[in-house]
This record gives C-alpha cells, sequence and structure tokens, in this order.
C-alpha cells in the first residue's frame, strides 16, 4: 500500500478582541459590538469559537444578559418556519 501525504493543519491562534484593543469596551448599551458574539439563533457563542479571553468572556455574557432583560437584545432569534 501506497503512504498518503499528511495534511498539515495550521490553525492561528485566536487573540481576544479586547485585550488586543484597549479602547474597546464592553458595554450592554453597545449593541451593535454584542451582536457579533450572540448567534443568529439568540445563543451566546461559546469562547473557544469566539476567541475572547475568560475574563472578557464573562463581561461579555453579564452584558448580553442585562441587554436582554433591558429588551436592547432579543432573548431568541427569529423563528421562521
Amino acid at each position: 500500500m501506497a503512504q498518503r501525504p499528511q495534511k498539515k493543519l495550521f490553525s492561528r491562534k485566536k487573540v481576544c478582541r479586547f485585550c488586543g484593543d484597549k479602547e474597546l469596551k464592553i458595554n450592554y448599551k453597545d449593541v451593535k459590538t454584542l451582536r457579533s458574539f450572540v448567534s443568529e439563533r439568540g445563543k451566546i457563542i461559546p469562547r473557544r469559537i469566539v476567541g475572547t479571553c475568560a475574563t472578557h468572556q464573562r463581561q461579555l455574557c453579564e452584558a448580553i444578559k442585562q441587554a436582554r432583560q433591558i429588551a436592547f437584545l432579543p432573548y431568541s432569534g427569529s423563528t421562521q418556519g
């Protein structure tokens, strides 16, 4: 049997957006920023996918939950079908 060539997998290390840019703050009123961390179904995207550090992911979850409570963000995404 002939050996197959090995595929090289390369994935860039994800860097926290908030650690990289000190000017960027997590605020429950900033819906535009928070929407990028929520799926279209309304779920909070986990940090292993988004790439945020643990500290900022906790702050992000609290801000999203506050924004949902005040009705800046919906609890669930648009349900069609």
